[in-house]
C-alpha cells in the first residue's frame, strides 16, 4: 500500500515542490502513510506540515506554489514581477524574490534558506479596487503562482523606494526601470492610481512617469491632487536614504 502511495507521489508531484498534508491526501496518502514514508526515508519533513520527496531540494517555483496555499493574497510583485516580465536594470547573481500579501506570515526557515525574499504587507489600495486586480499567472508557468502585472508592479516598486537600504528599492534604479516601461496600459494604471491611498506612491509614480517620457506618464498630477495638493512628501528613516517628493 505504501509503495503504491509513493509511486503516485513520484508520478504526480513536481520535483522540488514542498507538499502539505492536503496535497498528500489529494494524492491518496493518508497521515499514517505519510509517517511511514518519512520514517522509511522516502519523504523528508521540512517543517510542521511541509514535506519533500527524499533527495529533492526545494526550488523557487515549487516554494511559491506551496506558499500560495498558505499565505493569504500572496503574489510576486514589485521589482521581481517586472523582472519576470522582461523589465530589468541590474542583474543580480542571487535573486531576492519580492512577495506581497494581505497580512504578515512567518516563513519557515527552509523557505529563506532556499529562496531569499522579502514579504510586503503594505496596503496600497482602498477597498473598492476589485480583488486581484492586475494580478495574474504568467504564461507557461505554474498557474498557482500569481504575479503583479507591470502597472501594479510599478506601484509596488514605488512603495519600496526609500525603505531600509539592505532590502529597499533605490530611487535611481526605480527611475531606470521606469524608463524601460514603454508599454504600460494607461487605463490599468489609472484604475490603480485612482484607488491608491498612499501619497508617497502616487507622487513617485507621477515623477517616474514624467521622467520616462512615455504616454502613460502624462497627466498623473490629477491623482496627486485627489489626495491633497500643496504639500511636499518627505521621509527620513534611520538606515534609509532621505526621500523628498514635490507637491
Amino acid at each position: 500500500m505504501a509503495s503504491k502511495s509513493l509511486q503516485r507521489l513520484m508520478e504526480s508531484v513536481p520535483r522540488g515542490q514542498p507538499l502539505d498534508p492536503q496535497m498528500l491526501r489529494d494524492c491518496g496518502v493518508s497521515a499514517q502513510q505519510t509517517t511511514y514514508l518519512v520514517n522509511a526515508g522516502w519523504l523528508q519533513r521540512l517543517s510542521k506540515g511541509a514535506y519533500l520527496l527524499a533527495g529533492d531540494t526545494p526550488v523557487r517555483d515549487g516554494i511559491l506554489a506551496y506558499l500560495s496555499r498558505h499565505v493569504t493574497g500572496l503574489h510576486v510583485g514589485g521589482k521581481t514581477a517586472l523582472d519576470w516580465q522582461g523589465v530589468r536594470h541590474n542583474l543580480n547573481l542571487r535573486e531576492r524574490v519580492v512577495l506581497w500579501a494581505e497580512r504578515p506570515y512567518v516563513m519557515p526557515e527552509w523557505v529563506s534558506e532556499h529562496m531569499p525574499h522579502t514579504l510586503q504587507t503594505t496596503r496600497l489600495f482602498n477597498g473598492n479596487l476589485p480583488e486581484g486586480f492586475a494580478i495574474s499567472p504568467l504564461p507557461n508557468r505554474d498557474p498557482a503562482i500569481l504575479v503583479a502585472e507591470p502597472e501594479r508592479a510599478l506601484l509596488e516598486l514605488a512603495s519600496d523606494v526609500g525603505k531600509r537600504l539592505a532590502k529597499g528599492q533605490s530611487l535611481e534604479e526605480a527611475f531606470n526601470i521606469a524608463s524601460s516601461l514603454r508599454n504600460l496600459r494607461p487605463k490599468v494604471l489609472d484604475t490603480l492610481l485612482s484607488h491608491c491611498t498612499r501619497v508617497k506612491v502616487v507622487k513617485l509614480v507621477r515623477d517616474l512617469g514624467d521622467a520616462s517620457g512615455f504616454a502613460w506618464g502624462k497627466d498623473l498630477q490629477r491623482h496627486v491632487d485627489r489626495l491633497g495638493t500643496g504639500k511636499r512628501w518627505t521621509s527620513s528613516r534611520k538606515g534609509a536614504p532621505a526621500l523628498n517628493l514635490k507637491a
